[in-house]
């Protein structure tokens, strides 16, 4: 498998059944925030993305946000609304913060998936880490100048990669 494929690609967060990752032995989520659980040119999550989030807790799954955003107050912020932990200034693809992420919540590898918008940092460093990746696709196209840049060569690597609708 390539450090750049994802063990699934599916559109939105709330599109990933939880009950079927439960059941496969996971029982930590480390997500990103920015597209991921809060749209880029929001401050906020969708209520839906809220309620999944609940779910998951209701399973029993650990929870923790790491991002590579580099402003902690809005990171902070996020991570409080939705219950849960979180790393800020992740740098990722680097390794170190999601299995920083993994320690805080209690969790090995092959109990631990990575959810995250963005091929070239969360697919990538969760990989890195030996963790299964989910990529959602963003939930804005608005993003950082370079982000954009990315997302141009991450469409042509994603164009044969069914997503899951």
């Amino acid at each position: 498998m390539s450090l750049l494929s994802p063990t699934r690609y599916v559109a939105r967060v709330e599109l990933i059944d939880l009950d079927a990752l439960f059941a496969s032995g996971k029982r930590a989520i480390l997500l990103d925030r920015d597209n991921t659980l809060v749209p880029r040119d929001r401050t906020t999550a969708p209520d839906t993305v809220a309620a999944w989030l609940d779910h998951a807790r209701e399973l029993g799954f650990e929870l923790i946000m790491v991002s590579n955003n580099m402003h902690r107050d809005e990171v902070a912020c996020s991570a409080g609304e939705l219950g849960m932990d979180y790393i800020c200034g992740a740098m990722k693809p680097a390794p170190f913060a999601i299995r920083s992420g993994m320690r805080r919540l209690g969790a090995e590898p092959a109990e631990s998936v990575l959810i995250g918008d963005q091929l070239y940092t969360d697919v990538w460093g969760g990989n890195l880490a030996g963790i299964d990746t989910i990529l959602v696709r963003p939930q804005t196209t608005v993003d950082l100048w370079y982000t954009q840049i990315f997302r141009i060569f991450e469409r042509r690597a994603l164009r044969n990669l069914p997503c899951e609708e």
